[in-house]
């Protein structure tokens, strides 16, 4: 159970001079080629590259103020504290000229200056500031100077090598060579654990300023090599020498007895760590550790007394208290109680006869049952004796009347204690592999094919698995208890019968070491040992709950368990590997949690030196990586890690069991990373917190990102408004094509009107010519002339002014009145507010009204006529009301011709059709509304009403 690491596991050297615990918890071995530190799993290496003044570090030493001071050949000092090694290339305080002298001696004063003893004898200060060479004056200088000064100095080693104990400035100093204390007096016990510790050639010594006692003589114990090294562990003495280990356990008690151990190793240093574990090291062999839990085990082997490591049977005699170690090849080792080991030997001629069974049988003798016949061993005369010969025995049980059951091959039988067989059945298959009596005349059989029941009534074994596939498997072990069938499958753990029923099943799900029964064990106090291929199950037979596991990480030699003995609370369990016992009750178990500690961050290509603060410019798309680890040196494998990166501890914990975390791409911001671990079986330790942030680049602050937004919405705005310009434009070249479009087909409806208007003044002139008003015509022509010109005019603009229509307007009623031979008179009547504006409207948009009006109302009137015209402004538009007292609408429509008719209707929709057009192009609505006067309610006057809203064109 001796652990040992080398180079092949990351060691820097297999000869290692000394190992020293800092105040983390790390580990810290001195190589000739250089420095490692062990967190219980892996080695970080040290050397020049790293800081080192020289790789061949011969000496450490920690100070109380957490360092590791490491002396080297060439002298020069240096230290390592804050994950950086500091030497004077580095830290001007340790500058210093050893003048090719190395310092091997450290103590510290109260104040924690470090004094150094170099091997020139010379003293060497440092208080954190300087190293300073110190004198004493005519005081020589040595080990003794110090140690006389235990006022001032603290040794910071455990033991000192001296050559003699002579102290010119101490001559009343007296040396026994003979401890004058028994070692069990705890008062001398008490002086040797608060003074220095001398070691002298094979002897140890307990110094003060008054005496030196010596209490340990190596050749006292029959050894003759020098001691090179020394470790107190509570009551027990380790003694490292040129050759071995020794291990006197409860040597500070008067106890005498030692152990030899690492035979023919030469051991440098010895080490107790916190734990309690033992680190040893040697020159060319690496570095041992026995974990301190090992030290509650006890274990044996073909190492230390047994034929071979591989057991099969186990039992403790009450009587005697002698132990009995079935193994193969028909050996059954005995230890007594005084621990003295002795071999039995079975006849072995007929094969290898291996001892499956061990229990006790009647008076002093225990039954053997082996693969090749019963054996009985009388524990007083300590002798073994053939009960009876048989052939490939399985198992073997006592029923409760004492009868031996016994289950071979071939054939199941009963036999008394004289090896008198009373009952045997003949068996062929399947093939048995257990036994167990219900009473003295039934029995269950566990084979390869299932369980099976007898009795001796019906002799035949008959299948007790009925209908349930659950009992038809491969049985390895068989144990009745109290009305209850245990059985112990090859794979499926443990079912439990009652009246060939299962009433329960353990297995794996339930915390079943494993599926893979080896052995049933009762201990008769209400517990069932399960013996399998992981360990060891207990379970409460009452409860039929398993209440805890033992395996190789509690202390096992092997999970490879054979068999198991309980007495008085000694556990011995059987393994592939050797047998292991120990109290079953003082089972050590390490619940404090790990130390975690920081091993290194690593952003991007470059490894930074651990801390609990990071800073750095963000890097795009590059990885954050956390390298970190936990102080366990037993168990390593087992501890289990989890961290928290969102400060959700309630439910944010990840777990993983590498001891590296990455970030990819871990975007700016502030981060708490939470990383915690814990060993077997102990609880988590307390997070180690680490605060992450991650700086954004120019481009990634709030103003520059303000600004790139900024600039985006100014684009987007430039382009959103150059889309909005090119569709205005293109609207505007659309809404003036259309206002073109509609400007020519006014005018082009216009120009449809001006040929009535011609061929109606023609038609006048004719009249006025064959009448024969020859003047009055020319007159007429020239007036028609005139208004032709002003039409023409008026044709080419889309709107004219108010007054130009009037004019217009005016000479045409002249013209008409002259046509119509003064028949009617005419007025208009105009706002006085519309001589404030200059008006502009559409041409040629009243004239076909007032035509209307004189040619179909007053013209076919017997009698004068008047019309009226009324011009008004009315929201933006003006109004415009052609009124003539004529003969009406209905009248005029039921005199007229189909051709009159239509010239009317036409005439009227033009208008209509103008008004809608320049609604189109202008956005002003126009109406035109005929109204006859005597259908509307105007009384008994006559005539016309037209009304039309013209929209027009405001000016100042």
């Amino acid at each position: 159970m001796i652990r040992n690491y080398n180079v092949k596991d990351g060691l820097a050297n297999a000869t290692v001079y000394t190992a020293v615990q800092d105040k983390d918890g790390f580990i810290w071995f001195a190589t000739p080629t250089g420095l490692s530190k062990f967190d219980g799993k892996r080695f970080r290496n040290y050397t020049k590259k790293d800081g080192l003044t020289d790789n061949d570090v011969i000496k450490l030493t920690p100070d109380t103020k957490g360092r590791i001071w490491i002396f080297t050949l060439n002298g020069i000092p240096s230290y390592f504290g804050n994950y950086t090694i500091h030497s004077p290339d580095n830290d001007s305080s340790l500058l210093l000229n050893s003048h090719g002298h190395y310092m091997h001696l450290v103590f510290e004063d109260k104040s924690q200056n470090v004094w150094f003893l170099n091997t020139d004898n010379h003293i060497i200060q440092y208080d954190g500031k300087k190293m300073t060479y110190d004198k004493v004056g005519n005081t020589q200088v040595n080990i003794f100077y110090y140690l006389r000064n235990d006022t001032i100095f603290k040794p910071l080693q455990p033991y000192f090598h001296v050559s003699s104990f002579k102290d010119p400035d101490n001559l009343s100093q007296k040396i026994f060579p003979v401890s004058p204390y028994p070692l069990d007096d705890e008062t001398f016990v008490a002086r040797i654990r608060g003074n220095p510790v001398l070691i002298l050639k094979n002897t140890v010594h307990s110094y003060t300023q008054k005496d030196i006692i010596s209490f340990f003589n190596g050749h006292d114990w029959g050894i003759t090599d020098e001691i090179t090294s020394l470790c107190i562990d509570n009551d027990n003495l380790w003694v490292g020498t040129q050759r071995a280990l020794f291990y006197l356990k409860d040597f500070f008690t008067g106890a005498r007895n030692m152990t030899k151990l690492l035979d023919n190793h030469y051991i440098t240093s010895l080490l107790k760590d916190r734990d309690g574990n033992i680190w040893i090291t040697t020159f060319g062999d690496g570095v041992y550790n026995i974990p301190y839990k090992n030290f509650y085990f006890n274990y044996l082997d073909n190492t230390n007394g047994l034929y071979s490591h591989s057991i099969f049977s186990i039992l403790r005699d009450k009587k005697t208290g002698m132990l009995l170690i079935g193994q193969n090849a028909g050996v059954l080792n005995v230890m007594d109680s005084s621990r003295h080991m002795h071999q039995h030997t079975l006849d072995t001629s007929s094969g290898r006869n291996s001892i499956l069974s061990i229990l006790p049988y009647r008076n002093d003798d225990i039954l053997l049952g082996a693969d090749n016949g019963l054996y009985t061993f009388n524990t007083t005369r300590r002798r073994v004796s053939l009960l009876l010969p048989l052939k490939n025995l399985k198992d073997v049980d006592i029923a409760p009347g004492g009868k031996i059951c016994v289950a071979a091959k071939d054939q199941i039988m009963k036999v008394d204690a004289n090896g008198n067989t009373s009952y045997v059945t003949p068996w062929t298959e399947p093939l048995v592999t257990s036994i167990a009596s219900t009473s003295d005349t039934a029995y269950y059989l566990g084979t390869n094919n299932g369980l099976y029941y007898a009795t001796e009534k019906h002799s035949e074994p008959r299948p007790a698995y009925g209908a349930d596939p659950r009992l038809r498997q491969s049985i390895k072990d068989l144990k009745w208890i109290d009305g209850y069938l245990w059985v112990g499958t090859s794979d499926q753990g443990i079912y439990v019968v009652r009246n060939n029923k299962v009433v329960k099943h353990i297995g794996t799900a339930d915390n079943l070491a494993s599926d893979i029964c080896q052995q049933l064990y009762y201990d008769g106090i209400g517990r069932l040992y399960v013996s399998t291929n992981r360990g060891v199950s207990v379970i409460d037979i009452k409860e039929q709950t398993i209440t805890r596991n033992i395996t190789s990480n509690d202390g096992l030699m092997s999970d490879d368990t054979r068999g198991v003995y309980y007495q008085q609370g000694m556990l011995y369990i059987a393994t592939s590997n050797g047998l292991c016992y120990f109290k079953d009750h003082n089972l050590p178990v390490d619940t404090v949690p790990p130390t975690v500690y920081l091993s290194a961050i690593r952003y991007g290509d470059t490894t930074y030196l651990p801390s609990e603060n990071f800073v750095h410019l963000y890097k795009r798309k590059t990885s954050f990586e956390v390298e970190f680890g936990a102080i366990a040196f037993d168990l390593p494998d087992l501890v289990e890690y989890q961290y928290n990166f969102s400060s959700d501890t309630a439910s944010g914990w990840t777990t993983t069991m590498s001891n590296i975390i990455p970030f990819p791409d871990l975007q700016p911001g502030a981060y708490k990373l939470l990383l915690r671990a814990r060993k077997y079986k102990s609880d988590w330790s307390q997070p180690l917190t680490i605060n992450v942030s991650i700086l954004p680049q120019w481009y990634q602050q709030w103003w520059a990102r303000g600004i790139v937004i900024l600039i985006a919405l100014l684009g987007v705005l430039a382009i959103l408004r150059y889309i909005v310009k090119r569709i205005k434009q293109a609207e505007k070249r659309k809404t003036e094509y259309n206002r073109r479009i509609a400007e020519l087909e006014a005018k082009a409806l216009t120009n449809q009107m001006n040929p009535h208007f011609i061929f109606n003044s023609l038609n006048s002139v004719q009249h006025l010519i064959l009448e024969k008003e020859e003047k009055q015509a020319l007159n007429f022509l020239a007036d028609f002339a005139t208004l032709m010109r002003q039409m023409l005019n008026n044709s080419r603009k889309s709107y004219i002014s108010l007054e130009e229509e009037i004019a217009f307007l005016t000479r045409y009623l002249e013209l008409e009145k002259i046509r119509f031979a003064h028949s009617f008179t005419y007025h208009f009547g105009i706002e006085p507010e519309l001589k404030d504006y200059t008006v502009y409207i559409p041409p040629m948009i009243i004239q076909p009204i007032v035509e209307n009006a004189i040619k179909h109302g007053l013209a076919p009137k017997n009698s004068a006529g008047h019309l009226e015209i009324r011009l008004e402004m009315v929201d933006d538009l003006l109004y415009c009301s052609v009124d003539d007292d004529g003969i009406g609408w209905e009248h005029s429509n039921s005199i007229k011709t189909g051709r009159l008719v239509k010239h009317e209707s036409t005439a009227l929709s033009v208008i209509k059709e103008r008004l809608q057009i320049i609604k189109s192009f202008n956005g002003s609505v126009g109406k035109l509304e005929l109204i006859d006067k005597f259908k509307s309610g105007f009384g008994n006057k006559e005539g016309t009403l037209v009304e039309i809203l013209i929209p027009i064109v405001k000016m100042l």
